[in-house]
């Protein structure tokens, strides 16, 4: 399998580190905004090409598929561009910044045939398989979630504190994740309402949000989310339930008495990303479906395009 990763940033640095873990897996083009960062990381990871163009990738015989880790904005255009190139498809998280974007995505992966699958790291991350297993064998069922995702970045930065070409967004980013394990482990959503902060002077964007949401299965959901917040950072999750709480911190898990639960035989890795991977390159290989396709989780972008008209309306 020879992939090009397009975005050679902090979260792209990560897909490659996680395919290196991969069997018969080939990284043979890098795109990068920057020669320079291309060149640098097609060499760190032994790439025989680099460019600044994704159009130079999807034009090579020797690209299977393409990575996307791009700015936001861009990634249904160039999920699209990848598909009718005849490559495979894997855009990072979110799909789209707008519904209808999300529903043109999909219709281009039915027309090609194409696998396309979205970057929903958290079905992947061992924590949370651990509960979604337990949901599936019938043994836990979730009356609420409890979720903080939080960062301190009032500038535009990197997870590497470098500069970004391009602005992040707490809605069409950072919920995407929550909105969508929601619904991956409680049921389809049918209520959701939200509520925004000031919008800073500069960025143009709200600093901090607030989302409710209700579940087919009468589960709620209550996810807080800063740009402001000076402590620790990242997502953290509190499944309440029929029969127990957990906490998921990315890869690792707890219970509500923050005893440690060992999740080290869930999957064949720790890491997220490169499990995330694994069932890209899987899904492929297989010619089946991916969890996380595009059709598996296009419902959340209809919620994202939902809350976005509420705050629009005030």
């Amino acid at each position: 399998m020879r992939i090009a990763l397009a975005g050679a940033g902090a979260f792209g640095e990560k897909h490659l580190d996680g395919l290196k873990n991969i069997d018969g897996v080939e990284i043979t083009s890098i795109i990068s905004r920057r020669a320079e960062q291309a060149a640098a990381v097609a060499e760190k990871y032994g790439a025989k090409h680099s460019g600044t163009e994704l159009e130079e990738a999807l034009e090579r015989d020797d690209v299977d598929a393409v990575i996307l880790c791009t700015p936001t904005q861009m990634h249904a255009a160039q999920a699209i561009a990848c598909m009718k190139a005849g490559k495979h498809v894997q855009v990072e998280i979110p799909l789209a910044d707008s519904w209808a974007d999300s529903q043109e995505v999909l219709r281009v992966q039915q027309e090609t045939g194409k696998v396309c699958m979205v970057g929903h790291t958290r079905r992947f991350n061992p924590s949370h398989q651990y509960v979604h297993n337990k949901i599936t064998a019938g043994e836990f069922n979730i009356q609420q979630m409890d979720v903080q995702t939080y960062f301190f970045r009032r500038k535009n930065m990197n997870a590497k504190g470098e500069a970004r070409s391009w602005t992040d967004h707490l809605l069409w980013h950072h919920a995407a994740h929550t909105v969508d394990l929601f619904a991956y482990q409680a049921g389809k959503i049918v209520k959701a309402n939200a509520v925004e902060g000031p919008i800073h002077p500069e960025l143009g964007i709200a600093m901090d949000m607030s989302i409710q949401l209700k579940s087919e299965s009468g589960a709620i959901c209550t996810l807080s989310l800063s740009f402001n917040n000076d402590g620790p950072l990242g997502t953290f999750f509190r499944y309440i339930g029929d029969t127990a709480t957990y906490i998921a911190r990315y890869d690792d898990l707890v219970n509500g008495k923050e005893e440690p639960i060992d999740v080290s035989k869930v999957d064949v890795s720790m890491n997220g990303i490169e499990l995330q991977d694994r069932e890209f390159i899987a899904a492929i290989r297989e010619g089946r479906e991916p969890n996380s396709s595009v059709a598996k989780v296009l419902d959340c972008y209809r919620v994202l395009g939902e809350l976005e008209q509420q705050l629009a309306a005030g």
